[in-house]
């Protein structure tokens, strides 16, 4: 499928979509031999031969991985704390990757890393409304009447937050564990409904996303996807 110039000069790892464009506009770019000055220009990268400065410019190899992150590991792409990275878990000879949404450090379980910036658009912006399910182990004694208002949604720092379910998987006194589906992904959303309706989190996990689940990753590992389950997370 074609795609713009710089788009794929930025995704083979060229430099920023900003960068590309002012090689292109400087004349440093050809596509086939011809030289290209043109934003809109547009390449097929599995037919067009593409260069910088006479350099052939190869396409990156498309990568999907499951991750199941611990709890203590941070998601950022650069750290200068020294702290322990998701990416600090994968082989350091694969191609520069990205966490699709976060998880915060505090959280566990299901993770997905890219290199294919329309995959995690698809799955992180808010009009596709991914559901994501996560195992929940709050302090104290959960009560059904919690459970509508969560449901019905509550209001934390301006914003309106709700579950789309939630199941009481065993509730004690001291402890509640619960499985519950959120699509909005807001920034610590299940942390602060949480808090907002009396209950403090003391376990998080995500379990799935969409139809993709956990499995039986343990703290750490990772595995590539599928083609079958790309293809679900995009279009399910």
């Amino acid at each position: 499928m074609p795609v713009r110039l710089q788009k794929f000069l930025a995704e083979a790892g060229v430099g920023s979509r900003r960068t590309c464009e002012t090689l292109i506009q400087q004349g440093r770019v050809t596509v086939n031999d011809r030289l290209v000055t043109e934003l809109g220009t547009k390449v097929d990268p599995d037919a067009d031969r593409v260069a910088v400065d006479s350099k052939p410019v190869a396409a990156e190899r498309k990568l999907y991985i499951a991750l199941n992150k611990p709890r203590g590991v941070f998601c950022t792409s650069h750290d200068t704390h020294g702290r322990k990275r998701a990416l600090d878990l994968l082989p350091p000879d694969l191609p520069r990757l990205y966490t699709v949404g976060r998880l915060d450090a505090d959280s566990e379980g299901l993770l997905l890393l890219t290199n294919d910036g329309s995959f995690s658009l698809r799955l992180t912006h808010p009009r596709y409304k991914r559901p994501k399910k996560y195992r929940v182990q709050v302090a104290g004694a959960w009560r059904a009447e919690t459970t509508a208002r969560l449901l019905k949604g509550i209001v934390s720092e301006g914003e309106r937050l709700r579950t789309e379910n939630i199941v009481s998987l065993d509730v004690s006194g001291e402890s509640s564990e619960l499985e519950l589906i959120i699509r909005e992904g807001r920034k610590r959303q299940i942390r602060r409904m949480m808090a907002a309706v009396g209950h403090r989190v003391q376990r998080l996990v995500r379990v799935a996303i969409g139809k993709l689940t956990l499995g039986n990753l343990k703290p750490g590992q990772w595995r590539y996807l599928t083609h079958e389950e790309v293809h679900q997370l995009l279009h399910d």
